[in-house]
């Protein structure tokens, strides 16, 4: 029963949707009808609102971390099983979001989130993946891959095993979630970060 409950409080955190809520509360429009329609913090760079964007980032990213405290907060006999099913549910809430007709998010900040909270260095790998290919390559959808991809090796080769198979599976669905990102990817369409259409993650 305890699993069960974590795995709904963990769904409907990550289904708060803080960049719909964000650019409405501070009048930049409905993000679903902005750049890609994506709502994550990318898009909502497309608004503009810089401050709004990193506000989104932050958020999405602690919608994870917090689905495996609480999990460790409240039901610590479950031990890592527990924190890991409560990130995962958390960010599959924000992929497959209830309110928003399980139209969401690609799960890049929040699976970033979650492995931060899980083990610091695991996260820690994953966001400077994440940074170090959009940086020197510019494509925001490649770097969310990449750093999705790199949080269950990391698990791995840290000695986390239950982490890491758990991770592995979120970066899949991160992974399909960027599906389309791919094919342009594959075909050379994909635009780079300052363009009107990038990976939103």
């Amino acid at each position: 029963m305890t699993a069960y409950l974590l795995i709904v409080a963990g769904y409907l955190l990550g289904s708060i949707p803080f960049g719909v809520i964000l650019t409405r509360a501070f009048g930049a429009g409905d993000l679903r009808q902005i750049g890609s329609g994506n709502i994550g913090a990318t898009n909502v760079l497309r608004t503009g609102r810089k401050g709004l964007a990193a506000a989104t980032l932050i958020l999405d990213g602690a919608k994870g971390a917090v689905a495996v405290l609480l999990a460790r907060q409240f039901a610590p006999e479950l031990g890592e099983h527990g924190a890991m099913i409560a990130g995962a549910a958390a960010m599959i809430g924000h992929c497959y979001p209830v309110w928003l007709r399980f139209r969401g998010g690609k799960g890049v900040a929040t699976l970033i989130g979650l492995a931060l909270a899980l083990a610091w260095p695991i996260g820690l790998v994953a966001a400077a993946v994440w940074l170090l290919t959009v940086l020197l390559l510019r494509i925001s959808s490649l770097g969310g891959m990449m750093g999705a991809i790199a949080a269950p090796v990391a698990a791995l080769l840290l000695g986390y095993s239950t982490y890491a198979v758990g991770l592995a599976g979120l970066a899949v669905i991160l992974l399909w979630r960027h599906r389309e990102n791919i094919a342009r990817l594959r075909a050379g369409t994909e635009p780079r970060v300052g363009a009107k259409k990038d990976g939103a993650a």
